[in-house]
């Protein structure tokens, strides 16, 4: 009888403890709206950089509409595949807004951009041409 007590008092106040836990979650930092999906299309190559900035575009509106954050890196994600098709202003605007949501990919973002501003200063010559330049002198 004192084992069947035991048993029937314990049991119900485990559930009710339980169920008192699962109710209060919080909610989560980021909204991880189509990230994940993009980025591992990203790295198979399935999908055209134009495609993947459409989806991440649409996947940031319903991030923001819901009042909620991307998560680290969404923007970063972002900008690169905008400098990959020579949209270069709108890859600035990413790097600077993934800077400013997270501050401690400030060295990573200050990198991009710099890397981004020397790029079109620094085309390197075909060989060729090289090789004819330095005839002519």
């Amino acid at each position: 009888m004192k084992k069947t007590f035991k048993t029937g008092v314990w049991l119900p106040a485990a559930g009710v403890l339980l169920a008192g836990c699962a109710a209060n979650q919080p909610k989560p930092l980021y909204q991880w709206d189509g990230y994940q999906p993009q980025v591992y299309e990203y790295f198979k190559g399935q999908k055209s950089p134009e495609d993947q900035i459409d989806a991440l575009e649409k996947a940031l509106q319903q991030i923001r509409a819901k009042g909620n954050r991307p998560p680290p890196g969404f923007e970063a994600h972002l900008g690169m595949l905008y400098a990959s098709v020579g949209k270069e202003q709108q890859a600035e605007q990413a790097f600077q807004a993934e800077k400013a949501s997270f501050p401690e990919s400030s060295p990573f973002m200050d990198f991009l951009l710099k890397k981004k501003a020397a790029a079109p200063q620094s085309k390197p010559q075909a060989p060729a041409q090289t090789q004819v330049q330095a005839q002519q002198q």
